[in-house]
Parts: C-alpha cells; structure tokens; sequence
C-alpha cells in the first residue's frame, strides 16, 4: 500500500474537478491540463503536499499563477476528509495542510505486511532487463565493478520491488581483441614458466592475476600444450582462463551479495551468426555505407558527433556491431525496458547504441544507460590507488575483507551514480555514528534491544489491533510516522527515475527520527496504553529499516 500516492491521487481528483469547473464556467481557458507535481514541500511549514499547476497553466491562461492559484482554491469542493486546510503560498503554489490522523493507519499496515512493506503488491506486467558489471573476464574485479554491482543489484531490487518482472544480467566478453590479445599474453606466460623463448605481446596483460592463472594451466595441462601449433594452444589456454575468471567472477560477486538471473557470452553472437545478421539489417535499412574498405553505421543520424565502424576493413567486426547485436538480442528477448549500468568511459557510447536501436525499429526511450563516475579511496585522508598485496589496483575482494560487505555496498550506493565517490576506509570501519550504515544498521539493533528488554520484563508484544495508536501525540512520534508512510513512495520513485540513492538517504532518515525519539521518550514506562503505541510505532520502524537495507543488499543486525 502507498499512502503517499493515494493522497496524491485524492488531490489530484479534487484539483482537476476545480480546473473542470472554471473552465465550464468560462472563468480560465485552456486546450489541456499540464502534466503538474503534487509534492511533500522540503519545509514543513508549507503543508503536507503542494500543487504546482497554477504556474504551469499561467501561459496559455494569460493569468498570474497566484491569480489562478486562487480560483481553484474557491472551487476544490469535497476534499478528502484528511484536508485541514489549504493555502496559496509563494507565486502560486497550493498548499495542503492534512490533519494527522491518516498517520494511525501506517503501523497496522506495515505489521500486516511485514518484508512486503514498500513493495507492490501486484506486478505491473512490464519485464525489464538490467545488465550491470559485465567485466572483461581478464583481470581482478576493481572499484568501478564494485560500484556498479552495487548500484545495478540494488536498482534490480528497487525496481522488483516497485511491481516490475526484473532479470539481472552478465555480459561475458568472450570475444574479439581484447580475448585475442588475453590468449597472446596467456601464451607467452605459459612460455616464460616452461623456460621456453617467449616475447609479451604489445598491450598485453601483465598482472600477476594472469601469471596465477598460468600457473593453474600448468598444473593441468603440465607441458602437453608445447606440441600443439601456436593457436590451438592459445585456445586451450584461454579456455582455461576464461573457466577460471567466470568462476572466480561469480564467487566474488556472490561474496558480494549479487546473484544474476543469466550470464550471456558474447561470443554466442557470433556463432549463431546474429553479429553479422544485424549489420545485414541495418544495411538493408540502408543505415550502413562503405568507406576506406570499412562499414560504417550512420551514428550522426542519431544526434551522435561521428558515424562508427562496425566492420573494419580486414572483414572483422568491431565490438560497437556485437554491442548492437547483443541490444537487438534483448529485445527479442522480449524485455519491455532494458537498462544498463556504464562506466564514465563508456558516456559517448549511449548515443550511438540509442541510435542503433532506433534504426532498427525499437523505440530508443525502452532504452536507458546509468553512467556512474570514479571512485577514489581514502585512508587517513591519504589516496589509495594501489593494493599492498599485489602491487596493483585494490579489488572488490580486498575492499570486502577491509571494510565488510556491508558497509562497502552502502557506500556505494549512497551517493548518485553519476557523482565522483570519494570512499573513506576508515570511515567505513568505524562502529560509530560517524559511519552511516552503522548509525542506520544501530537503530535496527537498538528497536531489537528494547524488544528485547520487553520480554525479559514479561511485557508481551501487544497486538496492533488492539492498541490505540492516537496516543501517539508527541512531534517525534507524528515524524516517524509520516517517514513511516513515506517508503513505499520512495520506492516508486526510485525505480521511476533509476536513482537508488533515494534509499539510503531514506533509511538515514528514518534512523536519525529515531534516534531523536529514543532520546526524548522511554518506551517502557507505566502507562499501558502509551508504552504499548509506541511497541507498535518500534515494530513499525524496525521492519521498515529492514526492508530498506536488505533492498540495498545490507543486512540488519539485531546486536551490535
């Protein structure tokens, strides 16, 4: 259930109504009503939710909005029963102060409802796609992946939540160069270990991760691959390879809390021929022309600064023409919305990939690509740029095992993607309210103390039917419970807006509320009815802090 939006909804109902009724009467003129916001104001003093419509409709009405404001204002009859009073405020917003009652409603719900609270009920019936860290399967998963992850199984969860068929998805670069280049590199290790001559190929992979690899391809194959001809021994050893980094891939990541619904190699593109397929369609849509021996896509077409290359000019496609296949792919597929998370290095890639889809048919708006920025680590206020184990760049395993894959998730998400994050390690580890998981996953442990504290005093749980919650009287009891009512809004429009930053800042929220109430009030004192509203507004908080941490993929102790 969403409180928030069925208000909003009675608003909307009672506006539009008003907008009708002056324009039956000839008192404003318009041709359609705006696509206005009714919104809770950020001060509390300008009401429960404020409606923008009047600015939007001053144009065409040839009225100032304040003007306008006001003659709805003299025509919003009924309201719903919760309305207290209205306003006009400012150049012309209409403000609506509720009475609170409507809040004693929220804890019943959320206790009914327990870790469904927030979600939907019903799906929506729209299937949609999201396709996050997809590294090359060459190398150590690092801080980007770790962000990504993060963010992508986080908005995953968001957007289950919000009603929709959601399927995660890995992305296995299992072809062109940069594997070609991995197996030369694979080879000239495999070489240097067996005292063979061997020369490391230009650009080549160097990291001590590939060496290890080696290592374990030794102990399997021994010598035996020193018969075969130079390029059937690069593909045992990039079989290998790749078994081992998909292996070590998955392992990491489900260390990390994420689990994929479908790992697609790209390679699967080529063999069954779609990679070349979709140029052909493209061509015959007649998006595609020759030039210097290449095939080039008509990018510019789509407000792109350049056309791309998909066929280079030796007859091998570029990784931009698998790219398109593997988006067409997707559709096909049969996914509604298809949402990917890009690194900043990939933000000129967005356009084209619109482009393509567009020059196929599929509408470009089904489309949408999260781009995420760096990520720089501290500690002590120094920059962490390389790990002390292995002399390169610090991985997601090493951060989980520092920080703990709580804390690491929380940060990740906390800030928008598309913000540079600075990560402070020893932030992360302090068990402290200077550090925010712990001072949201502390109101969590803090609500099961005093649950706990309950018990021990043979003070049974009350039922929520049977408590009168209109005790509940005191200012920080109303903001809990108008945070309380809030959740599964911020759900919605986290999902709507792909921004699952909204949730941690949500559940710091609520914990702060909290904390403040713990503060001010005891909860187990001697009046009954009393202390028993309050068991149930803790009940209420507690679950609430849950399930927002568990859509973050953090976990919500119940001792720290």
């Amino acid at each position: 259930m969403n409180f928030i939006e069925e208000i909003k909804q009675g608003l909307r109902k009672a506006v539009d109504q008003a907008l009708q009724g002056l324009k039956e009467s000839g008192e404003l003129n318009y041709s359609a009503l705006p696509d206005y916001a009714i919104e809770v104001p950020r001060e509390r003093n300008h009401g429960d939710f404020a409606a923008n419509v009047a600015m939007l409709m001053a144009k065409e009405a040839r009225m100032a909005p304040r003007k306008i404001a006001e003659m709805i204002l003299s025509r919003l009859t009924p309201l719903p029963s919760l309305v207290n009073r209205v306003e006009v405020a400012g150049a012309g917003f209409i403000n609506f102060h509720l009475n609170q009652d409507w809040l004693y409603s929220v804890p019943p719900v959320i206790l009914n409802m327990g870790d469904d609270y927030g979600a939907r009920a019903e799906k929506n019936g729209i299937r949609v796609q999201v396709e996050f860290v997809s590294a090359n399967p060459t190398g150590d998963l690092h801080m980007g992946n770790a962000r990504g992850g993060a963010i992508g199984d986080t908005l995953a969860n968001i957007l289950a939540a919000a009603g929709y068929e959601v399927e995660k998805e890995f992305y296995i670069n299992d072809a062109g160069n940069q594997i070609e280049l991995f197996g030369a590199s694979l080879e000239a290790r495999y070489l240097e270990l067996l005292g063979e001559p061997f020369a490391m190929p230009e650009g080549g992979y160097a990291g001590q991760d590939v060496v290890a690899t080696v290592r374990e391809a030794l102990e399997r194959f021994g010598d035996c691959l020193l018969e075969l001809g130079p390029s059937d021994r690069r593909q045992k050893l990039i079989g290998f390879a790749l078994e081992r980094r998909i292996e070590y891939i998955r392992a990491t990541l489900s260390r990390f809390g994420i689990e994929y619904d479908v790992w697609f190699n790209e390679s699967s593109l080529y063999d069954s021929g779609e990679v070349q397929d979709v140029i052909d369609e493209l061509a015959a849509r007649g998006y595609i022309y020759e030039k210097d021996g290449a095939k080039w896509f008509k990018s510019t077409l789509f407000k792109d600064e350049k056309d791309e290359v998909v066929i280079r000019n030796n007859g091998i496609p570029t990784y931009f023409a698998a790219d398109i296949a593997y988006h067409r792919n997707k559709f096909r597929r049969g996914f509604d919305w298809v949402i990917n998370v890009w690194g900043a290095d990939h933000h000129g890639h967005v356009a084209r990939m619109k482009g393509a889809m567009e020059a196929l048919g599929y509408n470009p708006d089904r489309l949408d690509v999260v781009i995420m920025q760096l990520v720089r680590l501290f500690r002590g206020g120094e920059v962490v740029r390389m790990s002390k184990r292995t002399g390169t760049l610090i991985t997601l395993d090493e951060l989980v095992d520092e920080v703990g894959k709580d804390a690491a998730r929380f940060f990740f998400v906390m800030r928008s993607p598309d913000s540079h994050l600075e990560f402070d390690l020893e932030l992360a580890k302090k068990e402290s309210q200077e550090n925010p998981v712990y001072y949201a996953q502390y109101a969590h442990a803090r609500i099961c103390s005093i649950l706990r504290q309950c018990a021990a005093q043979g003070i049974e749980m009350p039922r929520v039917q049977e408590v009168n919650l209109q005790v509940l009287k005191e200012k920080e009891e109303i903001e809990l419970l108008r945070k309380l009512a809030e959740f599964p809004e911020e759900i919605r429009i986290a999902a709507k807006s792909l921004a699952p930053q909204r949730l941690p800042h949500y559940v710091l929220d609520l914990a702060g509320l909290f904390h403040s109430f713990y503060n001010h009030h005891r909860v187990l004192i001697e009046d009954q009815e009393l202390r028993n509203a309050r068991l149930i507004l803790l009940e209420a908080v507690k679950i609430t802090v849950r399930n927002t941490l568990t859509l973050i993929g953090v976990s919500a102790p119940e001792r720290m």
